[in-house]
């Protein structure tokens, strides 16, 4: 594959475009956003100095990124495309149209959406919808190898299989989502998380900072590495997962037992945004931006010599 279409060019977008580029594809972009070639340009910018550290294909180069100020333009002999707009359906209802008319009728059409259905999206689609299909990202989508692909009620395994090899020569971690669920997989266990957290600073059990540093000084740092799943594997010693869910299940179906809703009522969200903003009063988030990416190229470059790891 060389040709690459980017549609829709904010941070997610500009994040796979910096990916594909870095992996020696062409890449052609559409938004029609005002300012949005030089934005793009710039976020690509800023992010090669990311990539280069963690290795850059032969040929790669910000030189091979072009901008289409038409959609069909941008399509026009694309081998992939990668769709990135705003999260409206009004949009989305037209982009998809223009895209499924536009885009040759063997090439794989991938939304990064969270929040549609790839069924809904192939209903926008009169002229091939058995392409279209969801590879949802995570931010920054330049460096995080995950991405649920997501199948549609019409779209064919020929398609899927396409997307999961795609994204795994691009150094991604694609799973294979069997369900189109609300939110794919991976935001919904995340939601599970923050539901419990916001339910512990509402009933003022902690404060925002300790839910950070819970998670952040403690599982966290074994979730890097490893999942869930394979950490209560070995917290079982030498009798594994079995030994574990046989001790720790019953205890822990209690504590899933009384975990509470909590409905984001303005006094809830008033009491989250302001915990953030004390824990994040004296610490200069630009700095904290840069330097959490600056770890997280660290953690790729040692994941990637320790073949032990699943």
């Amino acid at each position: 594959m060389s040709r690459v279409a980017v549609v829709g060019t904010g941070v997610i977008g500009a994040g796979w475009a910096a990916l594909f580029l870095a992996y020696g594809h062409d890449v052609v972009a559409h938004d029609p956003g005002e300012g949005a070639e030089a934005r793009l340009r710039e976020a690509v910018a800023q992010a090669w100095p990311a990539l280069e550290r963690l290795g850059l294909a032969e040929g790669a180069s910000p030189e091979r990124l072009t901008f289409a100020g038409e959609l069909a333009d941008a399509v026009a002999g694309a081998e992939f495309v990668q769709e990135s707009g705003p999260e409206r359906i009004d949009l989305k209802q037209k982009l998809f149209a223009d895209l499924d008319a536009a885009t040759p009728s063997g090439t794989v059409i991938a939304s990064s959406s969270s929040g549609l259905t790839p069924s809904r999206l192939q209903e926008m689609c009169g002229n091939a919808p058995e392409r279209v299909l969801v590879g949802h990202p995570f931010h920054p989508s330049h460096l995080i190898p995950l991405v649920e692909v997501v199948p549609g009620a019409r779209t064919t395994d020929a398609a899927v299989q396409r997307a999961l090899d795609f994204y795994t020569s691009l150094g991604k971690r694609p799973i294979h989502v069997r369900q189109e669920l609300p939110g794919h997989v991976t935001n919904r266990l995340q939601a599970a998380l923050w539901q419990e957290a916001y339910s512990l600073v509402e009933r003022g059990v902690v404060s925002v900072a300790d839910v950070d540093a819970a998670i952040s000084q403690g599982p966290g740092l074994r979730w890097a590495l490893l999942g869930p799943l394979v950490n209560q594997h070995l917290s079982g010693g030498a009798g594994g997962m079995a030994h574990t869910l046989e001790h720790l299940g019953p205890p822990a179906e209690e504590w899933m037992k009384d975990l509470r809703p909590a409905p984001l009522t303005p006094a809830l969200v008033s009491l989250l945004v302001d915990g953030v903003d004390d824990e994040l009063a004296h610490v200069d988030q630009t700095e904290m931006v840069a330097q959490r990416d600056e770890l997280l190229v660290a953690l790729l470059q040692q994941k990637r010599g320790h073949r032990a790891l699943p």
